[in-house]
């Protein structure tokens, strides 16, 4: 499915074909020294089985996926498939020397990298980075790089969120490939491979991990500052837990995004060894009783309301990936310019530049995990759970693996490895305040073990075990999507939270401002006029006295428009708001704002 040629978002002017995305993808982690490979590379679309490409289709510009229009190739990888892709560099001589890492952010799904042609390894997975070690790959003057790729999108049970190979409704165009920027970095031999951080807000402590992959203890210093001022400085232990008190506290929280920054040196014999730079947030995510009783979201141990939006991430150009890293800044400041404090990241993850300006703008978010397999709900399942808002299905029988695409033992083993691989990669950052371990019985089996596990990995988040449908009835939230009716509390909630994790989906079309003529939504207004007072008259009449009654988040679909779907504050070009922002900020804010009678309230 083409789009109309008009469709495309104003950061396209500021594209760089050469080397798109020049900015350090990895903030958390960062080093002076590295060398960007996006740009343009050779591509070849070939039989699956066919072992070499000596002849190339032409060029396609990395790290945009093949289907999108911005990699100058716009086409469908098939399963029956694989897509070839090729670039020379040469690395300084400064570098020789050194060990020399190549990184990938993203590649979906299934790939095998060669160096001068030999493989330095495969991977598997296509939303999280990965790392080679190519140092003694490399030759002096040019490399060649060749990655190839294999990428079924919904024909098989991997996780692949709402990719389609035939596009409709509430599914997109496929995104096969490199999505995410590639890049070279020198290290010593002895280097810092990630760091773990975790704050304390009730003891005033950061605790510390920095991981060499060396089992002696090498030591580490570190320092903390605020606003270019030290206020800590620790001489550490690798690869163990290290304590850093914070005495000049303050807390990260989405009215004032306090960030402090961490500079870590690896030292031997008064010689740094390594360096990187990063920072961090110090809050507390948790769930508090009310003086009614009730379970509500807290921050900082004080009861917030989450009111936020759904963002699938879709670019009309570019599909998963940013044209621009002006364009994530824009959306993320977009949500909180219409006054909400909260992001649901829906089914897909995003490159990590994006999870630093909601840290630095304030912006909380629920992260979902990308969903596999199928959706295992019948018609009934879903005419059910949307029209009176039954939602039980049991996810832990051989009959509801076999409706979910999960009869394969090692389906449900991919999922687990990828999700834990999903927190570890994100777990540094701020502003994630919940795992959305699974989203409308998509996929969804063992929810209940599967989230607990998650629960006791990470103990700085909150968990929603089954967002929408097949609740199981454990955990400590429980998580409904209403569309097509009136907003309600549910009769039963076990003790727990409860969080309306989807609603809304209104609906305005925009002329000139649509992917293609099949529209869909699902309350359709025809201005923009009732488009904006039915949003109001939502949050007014039936948001706002459920928050009374005890709902602790909720979250609008959705910030844009996403091909055929309609039902943005935002067209998909980001070229127009569909509703005065003063209006909306005023209404959206009143929901978390509003200060309700009793303890531990913002």
């Amino acid at each position: 499915m083409k789009p109309h040629k008009n469709i495309e978002t104003k950061f396209v002017k500021n594209f760089n074909r050469e080397c798109p995305l020049p900015e350090y993808p990895r903030p958390q982690l960062k080093r002076e020294e590295w060398q960007n490979l996006n740009g343009p590379w050779q591509y070849a679309i070939v039989s699956k089985e066919q072992k070499s490409v000596d002849v190339f289709d032409g060029q396609i510009i990395v790290p945009f996926c093949v289907e999108s229009s911005l990699s100058n190739v716009q086409r469908t990888l098939l399963p029956s498939q694989k897509l070839w892709y090729q670039r020379t560099f040469k690395i300084k001589k400064t570098w020789q020397k050194k060990r020399v890492l190549l990184h990938f952010g993203a590649v979906d799904w299934q790939c095998e990298v060669f160096v001068n042609n030999q493989s330095v390894g495969t991977h598997q997975g296509g939303y999280l980075p990965f790392t080679f070690d190519i140092s003694n790959n490399l030759q002096p003057g040019n490399n060649k790089i060749t990655v190839v790729v294999w990428d079924p999108s919904d024909s098989h049970w991997q996780q692949k969120g709402k990719q389609k190979a035939s596009p409709k409704k509430i599914y997109y165009t496929p995104c096969s490939g490199i999505w995410q920027t590639v890049w070279l970095e020198p290290v010593p031999k002895d280097y810092i491979k990630k760091i773990t951080m975790t704050p304390n807000i009730d003891n005033k402590q950061l605790l510390l991990i920095v991981h060499t992959g060396k089992e002696n203890n090498q030591s580490f210093i570190a320092k903390v500052s605020y606003k270019e001022k030290e206020v800590a400085k620790i001489i550490g232990t690798c690869n163990e837990e290290n304590v850093i008190n914070i005495d000049k506290l303050f807390l990260w929280h989405y009215d004032h995004p306090h960030l402090y920054d961490i500079n870590i040196e690896l030292s031997n014999k008064d010689q740094i060894d390594d360096k990187v730079d990063s920072y961090f947030g110090m809050r507390k995510f948790s769930i508090l009783k009310d003086d009614k009783g009730i379970k509500r979201l807290a921050l900082n141990n004080v009861i917030v309301f989450h009111h936020g939006v759904l963002d699938q991430g879709y670019w009309p150009e570019s599909l998963y990936t940013p044209p621009t890293d002006e364009a994530l800044l824009f959306d993320v400041k977009s949500i909180k310019k219409l006054g909400f404090n909260m992001v649901r990241k829906h089914v897909k993850v995003e490159p990590k530049r994006w999870y630093y300006y909601c840290d630095k703008e304030g912006l909380i978010v629920w992260q979902d995990m990308i969903n596999g397999g199928k959706n295992g709900a019948s018609t009934i399942d879903v005419a059910k759970a949307i029209l009176t808002g039954k939602n039980k299905g049991k996810d832990i029988t051989l009959r509801t693996y076999k409706k979910t695409m999960r009869a394969d033992k090692i389906s449900r083993d991919d999922y687990e490895t990828e999700l834990f691989k999903l927190v570890d990669s994100l777990y540094n950052t701020p502003s994630i305040g919940m795992w959305v371990p699974f989203n409308e019985a998509w996929g969804q089996f063992d929810s209940t073990r599967i989230s607990d596990l998650l629960r006791n990995y990470d103990k700085t988040r909150t968990v929603d075990n089954v967002s929408g449908w097949w609740d199981q009835g454990t955990g400590n939230m429980q998580s409904h999507h209403i569309y097509f009716r009136k907003l309600s509390m549910p009769k039963i909630i076990n003790d727990r939270a409860f969080l309306l994790s989807e609603y809304g989906g209104y609906s305005l079309f925009t002329k000139n401002h649509v992917w293609n003529d099949k529209i869909f939504g699902y309350k359709v207004f025809k201005t923009k006029e009732q488009f904006e007072n039915g949003y109001i008259e939502l949050i007014k009449k039936q948001l706002i006295p459920l928050v009374e009654k005890g709902c602790c988040g909720a979250v609008y679909t959705q910030l844009t428009d996403i091909e055929s779907e309609i039902n943005g504050f935002l067209t998909y070009d980001r070229k127009i708001l569909k509703v005065n922002e003063k209006r909306i900020k005023k209404i959206n804010e009143l929901v978390f704002r509003k200060q309700m009678k009793g303890k531990n309230y913002e």
